[in-house]
């Protein structure tokens, strides 16, 4: 049956002021550092706290045949799995997640603070705002918004994980265990994306994958004088620069390991000039960058497949090295960096994670002791065609509320669950899609939530779920 956008955007309003953003500006206010990043998690019982307030909060929805139940499965971090029994065809999964980022107050601007909600219009600021709070919220409302307008809604499932920022390495199990109540869903929605302008929906196709380890050079057992031993003793420093020589092309930043490369299709060459075209120098112009700073690479279309097609390391953490306020004459007897190569979609990950240590323990520059711990890796993802019906309620949702179609984009992130649940259920539909955008910061400094871009996306998904009972 038709809708009516005006009804549901005004429903939604209502929604979302009332209640959607006082309980995720609640939220914001839990630490729930994801288990990567807090071994203590569970005596800590954050992640349990925010399964608890979201239960809390559907308690308050008054939406029909909703049920809900928290699982846990040994020593993994929990998962909430809730059920909205259908009234029409069909069957969709909803993804989030509700672990979070470390903070890093201290890199926040005057006046906000990660666990703290502050709104300034049209931003909502908070750790866990924009990745991945708000999903949860904006999925089950989607349903409400169609049970209050007499619309048919398939069968709804949403699965919610606590460790998504650690990669999802404790979700595996409950795919498996909870494969009954999953059923077989014609539709995966997953809401941790978004697109690059907030004036249009967008519609993410592929995702990077994620292969990361800590680099760890020795060269002695203890620190000694630098003025005494200086030139004698390989730095542990420059044996780190002599590795990653090896895998990364400083002048360029291209990664040298062919196994991490694949071949970019014509088509998505075009689309990235298209897109380009349409971006010109809003997207480098977005981003937080020193004035002076030149883009890697020159193009909106080349920067749009070095950020989704093409391998990139980052370097993100390190150990061994004081402060530089501390740091004394002495030469010091490790190096350890925390290394991120994100991969573009069509690469095995576990493969170049194993080719990763091959190469950085090979032949010790110095006979020095150089070490790669690898985490567990996740593969990237590309979508299949979209289920043609919902293809044409996000067409026709977006062109009410936005005046332009959905646009095509990929996110140079991860989100593991992707491709987990690609490979248990080959034959469903993706959407991936979110609030994203530009300035958000997801996982930095100010993360914010674009509240009327959210809003919007709320009543598009509506109509898109709708469109599996036709």
């Amino acid at each position: 049956m038709p809708i009516d956008y005006t009804s549901m955007m005004e429903k939604n309003e209502a929604i979302w002021e009332g209640s959607i953003l006082p309980s995720l500006s609640e939220f914001i206010e839990i630490h729930a550092l994801s288990p990567g990043f807090e071994p203590n998690w569970a005596e800590l019982g954050e992640l349990d706290a925010t399964i608890d307030l979201f239960c809390g909060w559907l308690d308050t929805q008054d939406i029909q045949g909703l049920t809900y139940e928290t699982h846990r499965i040994g020593d993994h971090s929990p998962v909430l799995l809730v059920t909205i029994e259908g009234t029409g065809a069909g069957e969709v999964l909803f993804y989030s997640h509700l672990d979070k980022q470390p903070s890093r107050p201290e890199l926040w601007s005057e006046g906000l603070h990660p666990l703290k909600a502050v709104r300034r219009d049209p931003w909502l600021f908070g750790r866990g705002s924009n990745d991945d709070g708000y999903g949860g919220y904006l999925c089950v409302t989607s349903i409400r918004l169609l049970q209050e307008a007499g619309i048919p809604h398939p069968r709804a499932t949403f699965l919610i994980e606590t460790c998504e920022e650690s990669g999802s390495y404790d979700l595996p199990p409950y795919l498996d265990a909870l494969g009954d109540q999953i059923g077989t869903p014609d539709l995966i929605v997953v809401l941790d994306s978004g697109g690059p302008t907030y004036e249009h929906i967008w519609v993410t196709e592929a995702l990077r994958g994620l292969v990361a380890g800590r680099l760890s050079v020795r060269v002695s057992t203890e620190g000694v004088h630098s003025g005494m031993i200086g030139g004698t003793i390989p730095s542990s420093f420059r044996i780190q620069r002599i590795l990653l020589d090896r895998i990364e092309d400083s002048s360029t930043g291209e990664v040298l390991i062919p196994e991490m490369h694949v071949p970019i299709p014509d088509l998505v060459k075009q689309q990235a000039a298209g897109l380009g075209a349409i971006l010109g120098d809003a997207l480098w112009a977005s981003l937080p960058v020193v004035e002076t700073l030149q883009p890697q690479t020159e193009g909106a279309d080349q920067m749009l497949l070095d950020i989704n097609w093409r391998p990139a390391l980052a370097v993100i953490g390190a150990d061994g090295l004081p402060p530089v306020q501390t740091a004394g004459n002495v030469l010091r007897t490790n190096t350890d960096l925390k290394l991120s190569f994100r991969i573009p979609p069509g690469v095995e990950a576990e493969t170049v994670q194993n080719r990763v240590k091959e190469i950085l323990e090979a032949d010790p520059p110095y006979g020095a002791q150089v070490t790669y711990e690898a985490e567990p890796p996740s593969n990237g993802f590309r979508a299949p065609a979209m289920d043609e019906r919902v293809a044409a309620a996000l067409d026709e949702a977006a062109m009410k509320l936005t005046d332009s179609p959905p646009m095509t984009t990929w996110i140079g992130g991860t989100i593991p669950f992707m491709a987990m649940i690609q490979q248990k259920y080959p034959g469903a539909s993706f959407l991936c899609t979110g609030s994203s955008g530009p300035g958000n910061n997801a996982h930095g400094p100010d993360e914010k939530l674009h509240i009327p871009h959210s809003k919007r996306v709320n009543v598009v998904l509506a109509a898109a779920v709708a469109a599996l009972c036709e």
